[in-house]
C-alpha cells in the first residue's frame, strides 16, 4: 500500500468509526422515551409554528407522555437525523425508537382517529 493510500484508508476508518458512533448516538436519543418528539424550541417555548401545532395536537389529544430534544440544541444531531430518517424536515417523531412521520402524518393520524392508538399503544377502548 502507498504511504498516500494507507492515510486515505486511515481516514475512511476514522470516518465510519465517527459515524458508528454518531448512529448510536441518535438511537440512544430516539429511545430515551416511548413516544419522543425532536422539535425546535421546546414544547413551553416552541420555537416554529410547526412544533407548536404538535404539541398543540397533543394537548389536544390529552398525550403528555414523551419526552422532546431541542434540535436547535446541536447543529450536528439536527442534521444526521435527517440522514438517519430519510426525513428532511421537523418536527421529527418516533414511538418505540420507529420513525413515524411529521406533523403532516400525525395530523393524518388525527384525523383518521389513529393518532393516540398510534402514539401510546392503547386501542381506545373505554374502561
Amino acid at each position: 500500500i502507498e504511504n498516500g493510500e494507507f492515510q486515505l484508508k486511515f481516514k475512511q476508518l476514522k470516518i465510519n468509526d465517527k459515524d458508528k458512533d454518531m448512529k448510536k448516538y441518535l438511537e440512544s436519543l430516539i429511545n430515551q422515551a416511548p413516544l419522543m418528539l425532536f422539535i425546535k424550541g421546546t414544547p413551553e417555548t416552541p420555537k416554529c409554528g410547526f412544533t407548536k401545532e404538535l404539541i398543540n395536537l397533543l394537548n389536544q389529544a390529552n398525550i403528555k407522555d414523551y419526552k422532546t430534544f431541542d434540535i436547535l440544541q446541536d447543529e450536528n444531531v439536527r442534521q444526521k437525523l435527517k440522514e438517519y430518517s430519510s426525513w428532511q424536515t421537523y418536527p421529527q417523531i418516533y414511538v418505540n425508537g420507529q420513525f413515524i412521520g411529521g406533523l403532516d402524518i400525525l395530523k393524518q393520524m388525527n384525523e383518521e382517529g389513529t393518532l393516540v392508538q398510534t402514539l401510546t399503544g392503547n386501542q381506545g377502548v373505554a374502561v
